[in-house]
């Protein structure tokens, strides 16, 4: 049985727990629980996430870091860089590729006892290689906000294929946050079971085709032309020109990426240190009750990492007859040494989370639905074709 809490604490966001919708989001908002530094964008708002945005400074540091149980991040921020060094970002700034930088927020929280967050890249930022972490003060975890955190939030920022122009109010990662009973304070994987799955499967497709679980839906890579066509993927060119990433459908595929064609033996070997753009062989649909994750299926399967933006709100991949419509868009790097993908090996796994509530609106009816109903597709500021 789930324990409420006192009607003094969050008695307007309802009996149910679990991940919040966008109308909860906009409740925060207004309860002051995330605390905008400027009047939050209606761009910013998704059926399931906040967009984040970035503050008016960059800080390029020599390492990643965490600033542990006693120190914010300022706190180490000073003791690595002088202020003086900071990079505006009021009027855009570039930041190089192969370089760390930790950038503050535009969004700070004030989060009561019952709420967490987590984040992850957006799925544009991912696409294009930009590695992106969300930090908090005296934390020992990236992605990770602590039930009743109070403070600001940060990013580390590390571009890995193309150097990137941002501003003040670009936005490179999200965050969601989940409703938590008394008895969950100590949980750490919220995902529903396989046989759970199944019943929602039954209900309407999870996946067109057999349904493959195994502590989640699994995923396999496509690399035959049945599925694409002869171009099966993409991969980053080394010495490309700086791309901005608020320009929307400005690029040339061909300025910035090499595709990738299919083989006659439907493989693709995958070179060290690449980045590659590959996609699903299956199509997927999330329902409007679920939120989905992308996970490492098991890390000692592949010499490769597989998907930075790993979060499908609800509704992805709804179409108009009713079947899973859309498949995962892989971002696929090598590790230490050449490795062979086959078509259909299987590359990650979907695990499911359940929203405390549907959102209103679900993605694929907003006006910002970049990779609704998308195949194998690079993210939104290329021209495709």
């Amino acid at each position: 049985m789930q324990t409420p809490f006192p009607k003094s604490d969050l008695d307007d966001f309802g009996p149910h727990f679990g991940l919040l919708s966008r109308q909860k989001i906009e409740l925060m908002l207004r309860r002051s629980i995330i605390l905008p530094q400027e009047d939050v964008e209606e761009s910013q708002l998704q059926p399931a996430s906040l967009d984040l945005r970035l503050g008016s400074r960059a800080y390029r540091v020599r390492a990643s870091f965490l600033p542990g149980k006693e120190r914010t991040v300022m706190d180490q921020l000073r003791a690595l860089v002088r202020d003086e060094d900071a990079i505006s970002l009021e009027h855009g700034a570039v930041l190089e590729r192969g370089c760390v930088y930790v950038i503050p927020l535009l969004e700070h929280l004030k989060l009561p006892d019952s709420i967490s967050a987590l984040a992850n890249p957006k799925s544009s930022t991912g696409r294009l290689d930009i590695f992106t972490r969300l930090i908090t003060d005296r934390s020992e975890v990236f992605d990770r906000v602590a039930r009743a955190y109070e403070g600001p939030l940060y990013a580390e920022v590390s571009p890995r294929s193309f150097s990137v122009r941002v501003r003040k109010g670009s936005k490179l990662n999200q965050i969601r946050f989940r409703r938590l009973n008394s008895q969950q304070f100590e949980i750490t994987d919220f995902s529903i079971g396989d046989r759970e799955l199944r019943e929602h499967h039954k209900d309407a497709a999870l996946v067109d085709g057999d349904l493959n679980l195994r502590e989640g839906l699994i995923v396999r890579v496509a690399l035959s032309a049945r599925a694409h066509g002869d171009v099966i993927g993409y991969r980053a060119q080394k010495h490309a020109d700086i791309l901005d990433v608020d320009r929307v459908g400005a690029y040339k595929l061909d300025d910035y990426w090499d595709k990738v064609f299919a083989r006659g033996d439907n493989r693709l070997i995958l070179d060290p240190g690449e980045f590659y753009i590959l996609a699903s062989h299956e199509r997927l649909h999330i329902p409007r009750d679920l939120a989905a994750e992308m996970v490492p299926i098991d890390p000692a399967m592949g010499e490769f990492r597989v998907h930075y933006a790993g979060f499908f709100d609800p509704g992805f991949g709804a179409a108009p007859d009713k079947r899973p419509g859309a498949r995962a868009v892989l971002e696929v790097r090598s590790h230490e040494v050449p490795f062979i993908l086959e078509d259909g090996q299987i590359i990650g796994r979907l695990v499911y989370e359940k929203m405390a509530e549907p959102p209103q609106i679900l993605y694929g009816e907003g006006d910002v639905s970049n990779y609704q109903g998308q195949g194998l597709k690079l993210s939104k500021h290329f021209v495709m074709g």
